[in-house]
């Protein structure tokens, strides 16, 4: 499998990272299948994705509204060669996809050497637990329930973490209480993993026991096996 994790998307810093991106989705093919988080009936959000992804010759189709799906719609998406999960409430999110009996299915598909695509909330729902979002809502990890996510990484991450200096000192006491690392990326900043290993665009952080570190070579030695993979 294949996975992208966006902090944000459409700005120019990410550049460098949707080079890449775009450059192994094609080995593919350019199809790219568009889930939303929520409600999006003007397609505001999804167009501006569609433009984004022209712009590196790939297609975005089809949109997938979770709260109003049929099985059509799913035999198109997870036919893709690539599959994007957009930004928004991630509890929300993660709801939907459960109720939408989506969620184990994603994660047998990305399992399959599928190519997943998230940016921010669906970023989260890579790894093992949503819990850090609750840092967005004003809340502790521990206010978090039902919070188990798609689990395909062995780590926790955080977006945004430019917005607001407040997040890295709770991250810090965070991740003092769990043994899971925690990558935490500016907008612009990102990671495309893979089962030979990690790349990484900007400067991550790496949140281990009360202290954070950008990522170098021991970081990636921290979440990687010991041939140089992933351990997934």
């Amino acid at each position: 499998m294949i996975l992208a994790l966006y902090s944000d998307q459409v700005i120019a810093e990410n550049a460098p990272m949707d080079r890449r991106l775009a450059e192994i989705v094609r080995q593919r093919g350019d199809h790219i299948g568009y889930v939303s988080s929520g409600p999006d009936p003007d397609r505001h959000f999804f167009n501006e994705k569609v433009a984004y992804y022209a712009e590196y010759g790939l297609k975005l189709d089809p949109f997938i509204d979770l709260d109003d799906i049929v099985s059509d719609d799913l035999e198109r998406l997870f036919s893709c060669n690539a599959i994007h999960l957009s930004g928004g409430h991630t509890g929300h999110f993660l709801h939907r996809l459960r109720k939408a009996n989506v969620l184990e299915r994603l994660r047998t598909w990305t399992h399959d050497d599928g190519i997943l695509i998230g940016t921010s909330a669906g970023a989260i729902l890579m790894t093992p637990t949503i819990a850090v979002d609750a840092f967005f809502l004003g809340q502790q990890p521990e206010d978090i329930t039902d919070g188990e996510a798609l689990d395909l990484v062995p780590f926790e991450y955080f977006p945004h973490l430019n917005e607001d200096e407040r997040f890295l000192p709770a991250l810090l006491r965070y991740s003092e209480t769990i043994t899971n690392r925690i990558v935490a990326c500016r907008d612009g900043e990102g990671l495309i993993v893979h089962k030979d290993g990690v790349e990484i665009f900007g400067k991550p952080r790496l949140i281990f026991r009360g202290s954070a570190d950008v990522i170098g070579l021991d970081g990636l030695d921290a979440l990687m096996g010991p041939h140089g993979r992933l351990e997934m």
